[in-house]
């Protein structure tokens, strides 16, 4: 009987699609699982072997068991209390050996932009000058500093994605009420590509390569596809590989896009590393099969979390 496997997601669309299609491809079968539908059930069922092998943690469609391994491909939002219990779902997962890719801990480190810049700076990686308060007069200081020096600001909610609620900060008056940043200012140095040619990089990550990038130009300051911006394929100097793995490498991701940015003087900055990608553009650009690609080393990570497990 075929292994079967979970794509975690909420709104399967292209991307789950092709996942689907890729295990296929493979002999594997995968099924779609929300983790709004997922559940804890902690009491002593005695002697009921199924109900034992998932100890207490249901998944739709598994009945009493447990997936083979777990492709995580989105994590929906909500209140504190909510998403909370969807991570501790992961986690659970990982506690009883399961395969989470990625897993719950680099998915909170990379959708906490406060936590990415701090240990993407802690291991000497060159992320823009940041600050993070949720303190008014602390942000206003900052922000008053940097602009007396010449430099302009990106007020960036601290969990966010698309460019959604990206702020440019030329003056204090500018900010916000609070309540509009969730009562936290994280703040980051604008990082200047050249008026009218306004562009990034995102680089796909897995396992320690980097697979394929394109080179978002965008409409305006913010490149991204969601916001207009149109890709084309890149061909990535060793530079930008090496600083787009080391970046996922921090934040112990399985897979991952990495965003980056070069300044006018020609210096190389990472100002993301998303742990749940889209590759529907990117795949478009270098017309390359990524969900193939993520599929085989999925199973490549669970052989060798297998045999690491029977070895030991």
């Amino acid at each position: 009987m075929a292994p079967e496997f979970a794509i975690v997601t909420d709104e399967p669309g292209w991307h789950g699609a092709r996942l689907r299609e890729s295990f296929a491809a493979l002999g594997a079968n995968a099924r779609y699982v929300s983790l709004q539908e997922c559940r804890f059930d902690i009491t002593d069922h005695g002697h009921d072997h199924a109900y034992n092998h998932s100890q207490g943690l249901r998944l739709p469609g598994f009945d009493s068991k447990l997936p083979a391994g777990v492709f995580v491909r989105g994590v929906p939002g909500g209140s504190l209390e909510q998403v909370v219990l969807y991570l501790d779902v992961l986690h659970a997962l990982q506690e009883m050996d399961v395969l989470v890719y990625n897993n719950a801990r680099a998915i909170e480190r990379s959708v906490d932009k406060a936590m990415t810049s701090f240990l993407l700076h802690r291991a000497s990686l060159p992320t823009p000058p940041t600050w993070v308060s949720a303190n008014y007069e602390q942000a206003a200081m900052v922000i008053r500093r940097e602009v007396a020096a010449g430099h302009e600001l990106v007020i960036k909610p601290v969990f966010g994605s698309q460019g959604i609620g990206l702020q440019r900060i030329r003056s204090l008056d500018q900010v916000n009420d609070p309540e509009f940043y969730n009562g936290v200012y994280y703040l980051q140095r604008f990082i200047d590509t050249g008026e009218g040619e306004w562009h990034d990089w995102r680089v796909f990550v897995v396992r320690g390569r980097a697979i394929a990038g394109m080179r978002r130009n965008g409409v305006d300051w913010i490149s991204n596809v969601a916001n207009g911006g149109r890709c084309q394929a890149a061909v990535l100097d060793e530079e930008m590989s090496r600083l787009a793995v080391d970046a996922a490498d921090v934040v112990n991701m399985n897979y991952a896009g990495v965003d980056l940015l070069r300044d006018q003087q020609g210096k190389l900055w990472v100002t993301e590393v998303n742990s749940i990608p889209a590759w529907k553009g990117l795949q478009g650009a270098c017309n390359l099969n990524i969900a193939d690609i993520l599929v085989k080393d999925f199973l490549d990570c669970l052989g060798e979390q297998t045999a690491m497990d029977t070895a030991g």
